[in-house]
């Protein structure tokens, strides 16, 4: 074990994701026992008075043992049977295993969906702080019976990443079948060495990086590696550990070092521009030439049609877009002031010009700086913003 001391011991608020092998026996069903002892020690935390939130796999895992499916299947229809059939069992499970710690529990399903729309992430922000605030553990997990690949998180180590910057938690704590981060994979090398502490955003981590999950569940250390990068942005750091290790989550709320641990640098930016930048799909883009791309990054200016190329795909006004370079790499995103229609209308023309194509010129800016938030790309590195 390393001598730094684990951030979860000042932590206040904290998202514990507990992944599928470590609930349901390898796929066999929910494992109560397990349950029971995650439940134990989540109480124990709370002791401690930590504010807990809970995103939990588990619920296809369930729904297959139930359903007597021997691999997890991937028509979207049957996964969502599956889901069904498994979250009846799932919650089950938690509130019988909280009710014994004199704890109750409450169940958030969520869809990229409800996180887009600016009004369903703030009722969802509302309804955690309250559920903390009377005392109870929110049990989070994406809806998955109605979700499909268009609207889908896609894991839940991303949802833990979101459900932390929804609520600016303090740290994000992943459990998952393996120690944490190595610089290479210690399956293939015997010399791997193991991480202990990084900070999360590094870009020599994704390469260090493996993408292979169990068969039961979905996510590898890389969805873990980037979960960490996306909760930093709020200011949550992020601890990658076993869930096979000794009431690991209690030791870590006392301070001792488990697992790999990847800490936030730095950030300043606003619970709306973090909103922004938590949209996984958007719904169009805008090419930019050279000098916007420029005048966003180096300068701090506002986008202008002028400096717009082409635009992809159907948006309104008010919806967040990305602004792309002439390679489609993602340099910013931002709420745009026009709709995909007129945008094409006014784009390559400067702001004298928008009221005598268009009829009136409501807005100077396609993007105002105030609603746009930079983002890194493989050739672009975004600074902190307020």
């Amino acid at each position: 074990m390393s001598d730094f001391v684990s951030s979860v011991a000042t932590a206040k608020r904290i998202v514990v994701k507990v992944g599928s092998s470590l609930l349901t026996n390898d796929g066999q069903g929910l494992d109560p026992q397990a349950i029971g002892e995650w439940s134990s020690q989540i109480a124990a935390l709370r002791r401690q008075n930590k504010q807990i939130i809970l995103v939990s796999s588990g619920a296809i895992a369930e729904g297959m043992a139930r359903l007597k499916w021997k691999t997890r299947p991937k028509a979207m229809s049957e996964l969502q049977a599956a889901a069904a059939v498994g979250q009846m069992g799932l919650i089950q499970a938690y509130e019988s295993a909280f009710a014994s710690h004199n704890m109750r529990a409450a169940q958030i399903l969520l869809t990229h969906e409800d996180l887009a729309d600016r009004l369903r992430y703030l009722n969802a922000r509302t309804t955690i702080f309250k559920l903390l605030e009377l005392g109870v553990i929110p049990i989070v997990n994406e809806n998955d019976t109605v979700v499909t690949d268009e609207i889908r998180l896609g894991d839940n180590d991303t949802l833990g990443a979101v459900v932390s910057n929804l609520i600016e938690a303090d740290a994000l704590i992943i459990l998952t079948d393996q120690r944490g981060l190595y610089d290479s994979d210690p399956r293939n090398n015997p010399d791997a060495r193991f991480i202990h502490l990084a900070t999360a955003g590094d870009p020599a981590l994704q390469k260090m990086a493996g993408g292979a999950g169990s068969h039961i569940g979905t996510g590898g250390m890389l969805t873990k590696v980037l979960a960490a990068q996306r909760a930093a942005s709020s200011g949550a750091t992020t601890i990658i550990a076993s869930g096979r290790e000794e009431r690991v989550l209690e030791r870590l709320g006392l301070g001792e070092a488990i697992g790999t641990e990847l800490r936030a640098a730095p950030s300043l930016r606003s619970a709306r521009k973090q909103w922004m930048a938590d949209h996984l799909r958007l719904p169009g883009k805008l090419v930019l030439d050279e000098g916007a791309c420029k005048a966003l990054i180096d300068q701090g200016k506002s986008l202008l049609a002028v400096g717009v190329t082409d635009v992809i795909g159907e948006f309104e006004r008010g919806d967040v877009v990305a602004c792309t370079d002439s390679q489609h790499r993602e340099i910013a995103r931002g709420l745009t002031n026009y709709s995909a229609a007129d945008t094409r209308r006014i784009m390559r023309h400067p702001t004298n010009e928008i009221e005598s194509i268009l009829g009136n010129c409501r807005d100077e800016e396609l993007i105002h700086r105030n609603n746009m938030v930079l983002v890194q790309t493989s050739k672009h590195t975004a600074s902190a913003e307020s």
